[in-house]
Protein backbone atom coordinates (compact mmCIF):
# COMPACT_ATOMS: atom_id res chain seq x y z
CA UNK A 1 0.00 0.00 0.00
CA UNK A 2 1.47 3.01 -0.72
CA UNK A 3 1.12 6.77 1.20
CA UNK A 4 -1.88 7.86 -0.73
CA UNK A 5 -3.93 4.69 -0.45
CA UNK A 6 -2.50 4.91 3.24
CA UNK A 7 -4.43 8.13 3.62
CA UNK A 8 -7.39 7.56 1.66
CA UNK A 9 -7.94 4.31 3.72
CA UNK A 10 -7.71 6.73 7.25
CA UNK A 11 -10.11 9.37 5.76
CA UNK A 12 -12.98 7.18 5.06
CA UNK A 13 -12.74 5.19 8.57
CA UNK A 14 -12.26 8.57 10.46
CA UNK A 15 -15.34 9.60 8.56
CA UNK A 16 -17.48 5.76 9.32
CA UNK A 17 -16.33 6.38 13.45
CA UNK A 18 -17.40 9.81 13.38
CA UNK A 19 -21.16 8.94 11.84
CA UNK A 20 -20.91 5.89 14.68
CA UNK A 21 -20.08 8.20 17.88
CA UNK A 22 -22.41 10.43 16.91
CA UNK A 23 -24.82 7.91 16.48
CA UNK A 24 -24.02 6.81 19.81
CA UNK A 25 -24.57 10.29 21.54
CA UNK A 26 -28.19 10.65 20.02
CA UNK A 27 -29.29 7.24 21.43
CA UNK A 28 -27.64 8.51 24.97
CA UNK A 29 -29.63 11.81 24.81
CA UNK A 30 -32.53 9.86 23.88
CA UNK A 31 -32.27 7.16 26.61
CA UNK A 32 -31.45 9.89 29.33
CA UNK A 33 -34.94 11.38 28.64
CA UNK A 34 -36.43 8.61 30.60
CA UNK A 35 -34.06 8.74 33.30
CA UNK A 36 -35.88 9.51 36.51
CA UNK A 37 -32.85 10.30 38.55
CA UNK A 38 -31.68 13.59 38.38
CA UNK A 39 -28.01 12.75 38.90
CA UNK A 40 -28.21 9.91 36.87
CA UNK A 41 -29.87 11.62 34.67
CA UNK A 42 -27.82 14.31 34.33
CA UNK A 43 -24.43 12.09 33.76
CA UNK A 44 -25.67 10.42 31.10
CA UNK A 45 -27.25 13.69 29.16
CA UNK A 46 -23.08 15.29 29.97
CA UNK A 47 -21.95 11.42 28.35
CA UNK A 48 -24.20 12.09 25.42
CA UNK A 49 -23.31 15.48 24.83
CA UNK A 50 -18.93 14.17 24.95
CA UNK A 51 -20.13 11.77 22.47
CA UNK A 52 -21.07 14.28 19.68
CA UNK A 53 -18.25 16.73 20.51
CA UNK A 54 -15.70 13.64 19.92
CA UNK A 55 -17.39 12.53 16.96
CA UNK A 56 -17.44 15.95 15.27
CA UNK A 57 -13.55 16.27 16.19
CA UNK A 58 -12.91 12.93 14.73
CA UNK A 59 -14.86 14.29 11.64
CA UNK A 60 -12.95 17.35 11.54
CA UNK A 61 -9.74 14.96 11.66
CA UNK A 62 -10.96 13.30 8.82
CA UNK A 63 -12.26 16.20 6.69
CA UNK A 64 -8.32 17.57 7.81
CA UNK A 65 -6.50 14.77 6.95
CA UNK A 66 -8.26 14.36 3.39
CA UNK A 67 -6.77 17.80 2.51
CA UNK A 68 -3.32 17.75 4.25
CA UNK A 69 -2.25 14.18 5.27
CA UNK A 70 -0.46 13.30 2.09
CA UNK A 71 1.67 16.22 1.99
CA UNK A 72 3.01 16.01 5.55
CA UNK A 73 3.35 12.17 5.29
CA UNK A 74 6.04 13.22 1.78
CA UNK A 75 7.43 14.81 4.23
CA UNK A 76 8.68 12.29 6.75
CA UNK A 77 8.59 9.72 3.33
CA UNK A 78 9.73 11.19 0.62
CA UNK A 79 8.98 9.05 -2.04
CA UNK A 80 11.99 7.61 -4.16
CA UNK A 81 13.00 8.07 -7.77
CA UNK A 82 11.43 5.25 -9.68
CA UNK A 83 13.05 4.62 -13.44
CA UNK A 84 10.32 5.56 -16.03
CA UNK A 85 10.65 3.15 -19.00
CA UNK A 86 11.22 5.25 -22.16
CA UNK A 87 9.20 3.69 -24.97
CA UNK A 88 11.33 2.76 -28.14
CA UNK A 89 10.31 3.13 -31.61
CA UNK A 90 9.71 -0.01 -33.36
CA UNK A 91 10.48 0.66 -36.83
CA UNK A 92 7.60 -1.74 -38.88
CA UNK A 93 8.49 -3.76 -41.85
CA UNK A 94 6.29 -2.24 -45.11
CA UNK A 95 5.27 -4.43 -47.63
CA UNK A 96 7.40 -3.41 -50.99
CA UNK A 97 4.89 -4.80 -54.11
CA UNK A 98 6.63 -6.79 -56.45
CA UNK A 99 6.48 -4.97 -60.22
CA UNK A 100 3.46 -6.76 -61.98
CA UNK A 101 3.60 -6.82 -65.86
CA UNK A 102 1.77 -4.21 -67.64
CA UNK A 103 -0.45 -5.74 -70.41
CA UNK A 104 -0.53 -3.29 -73.64
CA UNK A 105 -3.62 -2.57 -74.08
CA UNK A 106 -6.06 -3.90 -77.35
CA UNK A 107 -7.91 -2.11 -79.82
CA UNK A 108 -11.49 -2.63 -79.57
CA UNK A 109 -13.24 -2.75 -81.99
CA UNK A 110 -16.74 -0.40 -82.33
CA UNK A 111 -19.67 -1.13 -83.69
CA UNK A 112 -21.03 2.00 -86.18
CA UNK A 113 -24.11 0.72 -85.78
CA UNK A 114 -25.88 -0.78 -82.65
CA UNK A 115 -28.86 -2.92 -83.07
CA UNK A 116 -31.81 -1.95 -80.78
CA UNK A 117 -34.04 -4.18 -79.67
CA UNK A 118 -37.82 -4.26 -81.37
CA UNK A 119 -39.48 -5.87 -78.82
CA UNK A 120 -39.07 -5.63 -74.18
CA UNK A 121 -39.63 -7.96 -71.74
CA UNK A 122 -41.96 -5.40 -69.91
CA UNK A 123 -45.73 -6.21 -71.28
CA UNK A 124 -47.55 -2.86 -73.51
CA UNK A 125 -50.52 -2.71 -75.00
CA UNK A 126 -50.24 -3.08 -78.54
CA UNK A 127 -51.22 -0.28 -80.98
CA UNK A 128 -53.65 -1.62 -82.56
CA UNK A 129 -55.76 -2.89 -79.46
CA UNK A 130 -54.85 1.06 -77.81
CA UNK A 131 -56.85 2.77 -80.96
CA UNK A 132 -59.62 0.28 -79.74
CA UNK A 133 -60.12 2.00 -76.64
CA UNK A 134 -63.45 3.70 -75.79
CA UNK A 135 -63.39 5.05 -71.91
CA UNK A 136 -62.62 8.56 -71.02
CA UNK A 137 -62.39 7.80 -67.23
CA UNK A 138 -58.98 8.48 -65.61
CA UNK A 139 -57.65 4.82 -64.56
CA UNK A 140 -56.70 4.50 -60.53
CA UNK A 141 -53.08 4.14 -60.50
CA UNK A 142 -53.67 2.55 -56.68
CA UNK A 143 -55.52 -0.14 -58.68
CA UNK A 144 -54.28 -3.70 -57.41
CA UNK A 145 -54.64 -7.12 -58.89
CA UNK A 146 -54.18 -10.63 -57.28
CA UNK A 147 -52.10 -13.00 -59.34
CA UNK A 148 -54.05 -14.75 -61.87
CA UNK A 149 -55.59 -18.33 -61.45
CA UNK A 150 -56.48 -20.42 -64.27
CA UNK A 151 -59.45 -23.04 -64.15
CA UNK A 152 -62.06 -24.72 -66.27
CA UNK A 153 -65.58 -23.64 -65.03
CA UNK A 154 -65.72 -19.72 -63.81
CA UNK A 155 -68.98 -20.10 -62.61
CA UNK A 156 -68.24 -19.98 -58.54
CA UNK A 157 -65.27 -17.76 -57.48
CA UNK A 158 -65.39 -19.06 -54.33
CA UNK A 159 -65.09 -22.87 -55.55
CA UNK A 160 -63.01 -24.02 -58.61
CA UNK A 161 -60.21 -25.82 -59.46
CA UNK A 162 -57.46 -24.31 -60.47
CA UNK A 163 -54.06 -25.26 -62.27
CA UNK A 164 -51.08 -24.31 -64.16
CA UNK A 165 -50.78 -27.18 -66.70
CA UNK A 166 -53.99 -28.53 -68.59
CA UNK A 167 -54.34 -30.93 -70.98
CA UNK A 168 -56.00 -31.12 -74.77
CA UNK A 169 -59.12 -31.15 -75.82
CA UNK A 170 -60.39 -27.78 -74.27
CA UNK A 171 -62.91 -25.28 -75.78
CA UNK A 172 -62.90 -22.73 -72.75
CA UNK A 173 -60.14 -21.06 -69.90
CA UNK A 174 -61.28 -18.28 -67.38
CA UNK A 175 -58.48 -16.62 -65.64
CA UNK A 176 -59.86 -15.41 -61.96
CA UNK A 177 -58.72 -12.55 -59.90
CA UNK A 178 -59.34 -10.57 -57.18
CA UNK A 179 -59.11 -6.80 -57.34
CA UNK A 180 -59.37 -3.86 -55.00
CA UNK A 181 -59.69 0.34 -56.02
CA UNK A 182 -61.05 0.24 -59.82
CA UNK A 183 -62.79 2.90 -60.97
CA UNK A 184 -66.16 1.96 -62.84
CA UNK A 185 -65.89 3.46 -66.81
CA UNK A 186 -61.67 2.62 -66.79
CA UNK A 187 -60.40 0.96 -69.43
CA UNK A 188 -59.15 -2.22 -68.59
CA UNK A 189 -57.64 -5.04 -71.07
CA UNK A 190 -56.76 -8.72 -71.58
CA UNK A 191 -53.94 -10.19 -73.52
CA UNK A 192 -53.73 -14.01 -74.33
CA UNK A 193 -50.41 -14.77 -75.91
CA UNK A 194 -49.21 -18.34 -76.99
CA UNK A 195 -45.47 -18.61 -77.24
CA UNK A 196 -45.36 -15.03 -77.38
CA UNK A 197 -48.07 -14.98 -80.47
CA UNK A 198 -51.25 -12.76 -79.64
CA UNK A 199 -54.19 -15.36 -79.72
CA UNK A 200 -56.88 -13.72 -78.11
CA UNK A 201 -57.48 -9.90 -76.46
CA UNK A 202 -60.54 -8.28 -74.76
CA UNK A 203 -60.95 -4.69 -74.29
CA UNK A 204 -63.81 -2.60 -72.60
CA UNK A 205 -64.83 -0.35 -70.41
CA UNK A 206 -64.82 -1.78 -66.57
CA UNK A 207 -68.24 -2.45 -65.25
CA UNK A 208 -67.76 -4.28 -62.11
CA UNK A 209 -67.47 -2.75 -58.86
CA UNK A 210 -64.68 -1.06 -56.67
CA UNK A 211 -63.37 -4.24 -55.32
CA UNK A 212 -64.12 -8.22 -55.53
CA UNK A 213 -64.05 -11.15 -57.60
CA UNK A 214 -63.02 -10.50 -61.67
CA UNK A 215 -61.85 -12.90 -64.96
CA UNK A 216 -60.99 -12.82 -67.76
CA UNK A 217 -61.68 -15.24 -70.64
CA UNK A 218 -60.72 -17.32 -73.73
CA UNK A 219 -64.16 -19.65 -75.25
CA UNK A 220 -62.71 -20.77 -78.76
CA UNK A 221 -63.22 -24.05 -80.66
CA UNK A 222 -60.89 -26.94 -79.87
CA UNK A 223 -58.47 -26.75 -82.61
CA UNK A 224 -57.74 -23.13 -81.82
CA UNK A 225 -56.18 -24.14 -78.34
CA UNK A 226 -52.59 -25.34 -79.82
CA UNK A 227 -50.59 -26.51 -77.46
CA UNK A 228 -47.55 -24.38 -76.32
CA UNK A 229 -47.02 -21.65 -73.29
CA UNK A 230 -49.63 -19.07 -72.42
CA UNK A 231 -49.09 -15.88 -71.16
CA UNK A 232 -52.52 -13.91 -70.01
CA UNK A 233 -51.29 -9.80 -69.54
CA UNK A 234 -53.69 -7.74 -67.54
CA UNK A 235 -53.67 -3.72 -68.18
CA UNK A 236 -55.23 -1.06 -67.17
CA UNK A 237 -55.32 2.13 -69.39
CA UNK A 238 -51.94 1.44 -70.55
CA UNK A 239 -50.63 0.21 -66.98
CA UNK A 240 -49.56 -3.32 -66.75
CA UNK A 241 -51.16 -4.77 -63.51
CA UNK A 242 -50.37 -8.61 -63.70
CA UNK A 243 -49.50 -11.46 -65.40
CA UNK A 244 -50.09 -15.22 -65.37
CA UNK A 245 -48.89 -18.26 -66.95
CA UNK A 246 -50.08 -21.79 -67.82
CA UNK A 247 -49.21 -24.88 -69.79
CA UNK A 248 -51.31 -26.76 -72.51
CA UNK A 249 -50.04 -29.87 -73.43
CA UNK A 250 -51.36 -32.69 -76.02
CA UNK A 251 -52.43 -32.28 -79.45
CA UNK A 252 -55.13 -29.86 -80.12
CA UNK A 253 -58.00 -32.27 -82.64
CA UNK A 254 -57.65 -31.07 -86.33
CA UNK A 255 -60.77 -29.84 -88.23
CA UNK A 256 -62.77 -32.08 -90.50
CA UNK A 257 -62.35 -31.32 -93.60
CA UNK A 258 -65.65 -29.74 -95.76
CA UNK A 259 -66.62 -31.75 -98.60
CA UNK A 260 -66.20 -29.96 -102.01
CA UNK A 261 -69.46 -29.98 -104.09
CA UNK A 262 -69.23 -32.43 -106.95
CA UNK A 263 -70.50 -31.31 -111.00
CA UNK A 264 -72.84 -34.28 -112.23
CA UNK A 265 -72.96 -34.15 -116.11
CA UNK A 266 -76.44 -33.17 -117.83
CA UNK A 267 -77.09 -32.82 -121.55
CA UNK A 268 -78.81 -30.44 -123.10
CA UNK A 269 -81.19 -32.91 -125.23
CA UNK A 270 -82.47 -36.49 -123.69
CA UNK A 271 -83.57 -39.24 -125.99
CA UNK A 272 -86.41 -41.01 -125.17
CA UNK A 273 -86.56 -45.11 -125.68
CA UNK A 274 -88.07 -46.20 -128.79
CA UNK A 275 -87.34 -43.05 -130.52
CA UNK A 276 -84.69 -42.73 -133.13
CA UNK A 277 -82.77 -39.30 -133.49
CA UNK A 278 -83.41 -37.75 -136.87
CA UNK A 279 -81.10 -35.75 -138.19
CA UNK A 280 -82.11 -32.20 -140.14
CA UNK A 281 -80.82 -30.50 -142.92
CA UNK A 282 -78.89 -27.31 -142.34
CA UNK A 283 -79.00 -24.71 -144.92
CA UNK A 284 -75.96 -23.72 -146.48
CA UNK A 285 -75.55 -20.38 -147.74
CA UNK A 286 -75.79 -19.62 -151.35
CA UNK A 287 -71.80 -20.72 -153.28
CA UNK A 288 -69.91 -17.68 -154.08
CA UNK A 289 -68.20 -18.06 -157.30
CA UNK A 290 -64.43 -16.88 -157.25
CA UNK A 291 -64.07 -13.31 -158.97
CA UNK A 292 -63.36 -12.86 -162.61
CA UNK A 293 -59.77 -12.76 -163.81
CA UNK A 294 -59.12 -8.81 -164.62
CA UNK A 295 -59.47 -8.35 -168.30
CA UNK A 296 -57.01 -6.29 -170.24
CA UNK A 297 -57.52 -3.11 -170.93
CA UNK A 298 -58.97 -2.58 -174.03
CA UNK A 299 -60.94 -5.74 -174.37
CA UNK A 300 -64.67 -5.80 -175.25
CA UNK A 301 -67.04 -7.54 -173.08
CA UNK A 302 -70.10 -8.64 -175.48
CA UNK A 303 -73.20 -10.93 -174.70
CA UNK A 304 -76.50 -11.50 -174.16
CA UNK A 305 -78.91 -9.31 -171.62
Amino acid sequence: MDIRAGVVAAVVMSIIGALWIFRSGIRALQSARKLTFYRIKRQRVRGGWLTLVAALLLLSFGVWLAFNGEPIAYRYFPPSPTVTLTPTLTTIPTITLSPTITLTPTITDTPSATDTPLFTSTPFVPLGIEALFESVVTPNPKASFSPLQFTLNCTDFLNFEAAAVFQNPIDYMCAVFTYAEMLPGAQWTALWYRDGKLVHYETIPWDGETGGYGFTEWEAPPAQFLPGAYEVQIFVGLEWKVVGQFLLQGDAPTLAPTPLPTLSPSSSATQTPGQTATLQPTRTSAATQPPASPLPIGTVVTGTP
